[in-house]
This record gives C-alpha cells, sequence and structure tokens, in this order.
C-alpha cells in the first residue's frame, strides 16, 4: 500500500488485519538461505560487540525489533512476537511517500542461549518486494565478537518497485547500513 501521507493508526490497523489472511509472496520458506535465479541476494555481517553480556544484549534487542528503529523505517505492532506465524507491517518512507509492506515471520533461527539466535520473515503479497529476509546475531566464544547478519533475497513485485528498481536497491543498501547501527545503539543502550 502506498501513502502520500505519514501513514495513520487506521491505515495501519487496516493493514495489519488485512495481511493476516494473506500468503506469502514467494515459495519456498527458506529462500533466504539460498540464491535463486532472478532474486537479489543482499548480505551483509555486522560486528556489533563484544563478550558474552553483549551477546546477550543483542539477542534481547533483536526480539524487541530494535533494528527497526531507524527514523525512516517503522514496524508495527510494536515490539511484535518474533515466533514463526507473527504477522508485522513494516512502514518506509521513501521519495515524499510512504509505503506499508506486510510480513509473516516464518522460521527461527536457534534459541535464547545458543551461540546462534534470530529468525526470518516473509513478504506477503500486498508488500513491494517479494522474498525473504534473515536477522540473526552470533557469538563466537574463541573471539567474543557479536555479529549481526541480514540476508534478503529479494525482487520488486510492484509496479512501483519495479519501476523505481534502482531506488528499491538504494533502500535496501541503506537498510543493511542503518539497522546495523540500530542493533549496535540497543546494544550499547543496555550496559
Amino acid at each position: 500500500m502506498f501513502l502520500f501521507r505519514r501513514p495513520l493508526a487506521q491505515d495501519v490497523e487496516r493493514c495489519i488485519a488485512a495481511s493476516r489472511e494473506l500468503p506469502l509472496s514467494y515459495d519456498p520458506i527458506g529462500l533466504a538461505k539460498q540464491a535463486r535465479p532472478g532474486f537479489n541476494v543482499d548480505e551483509q555481517i555486522t560486528i556489533v560487540g563484544s563478550g558474552e553480556a553483549a551477546f546477550v544484549r543483542a539477542t534481547a534487542a533483536l526480539i524487541e525489533w530494535r533494528h527497526f528503529e531507524l527514523g525512516w523505517v517503522e514496524l508495527f505492532p510494536k515490539r511484535a512476537s518474533i515466533a514463526p506465524g507473527s504477522v508485522v507491517v513494516v512502514s518506509v518512507r521513501h521519495l515524499g511517500f510512504w509505503s506499508l509492506n506486510g510480513c509473516r515471520v516464518v522460521y527461527s533461527v536457534g534459541t535464547p542461549g545458543d551461540s546462534k539466535f534470530g529468525f526470518a520473515y516473509g513478504t506477503l503479497a500486498n508488500h513491494a518486494e517479494s522474498g525473504e529476509e534473515i536477522f540473526q546475531v552470533s557469538f563466537r566464544p574463541e573471539t567474543g565478537e557479536v555479529s549481526y547478519l541480514i540476508r534478503a533475497v529479494s525482487q520488486p513485485r510492484a509496479a512501483l518497485a519495479r519501476l523505481g528498481y534502482p531506488v528499491a536497491r538504494s533502500l535496501q543498501a541503506r537498510f543493511l547500513r542503518d539497522s546495523a547501527r540500530a542493533l549496535r545503539s540497543a546494544i550499547e543502550q543496555r550496559e
């Protein structure tokens, strides 16, 4: 859904309600774990902290969707569950308009306490893109490094996304960079 103004609460609620009934806009689930012809693969691994305590804070921040606190991107409902089946709507501000994009959490990666933890969500039929994205934090005990992986496998779905393909690619690159910065900031705030 594209809007020429910031989405109102009722716009978001309608989009969340409609999204619950929609199918994924791609198949199969697990797309982000592999490359597929016709899909872009964007992957970034960033060191976001050091030590076991930082990993615990990174896990908590991921559970709270703090990696979406970007200013130009908003997640609804705030602090949604990351359990598979949960539906969220991502609001994105770009080039003077906004879009509302439905997603469903499709699988988990590890559990709290493992050395890897995260989840993936997939785009729904009302999303401008088609694909899946993994958000994962990892702890390497031998080095103490805490890393944040984002891996997105996507292609434009909506006509505006296809027409504005260079802009869509630029927004994906910006999201990777800003999301890592937001997660790092969330970890530091919890110290």
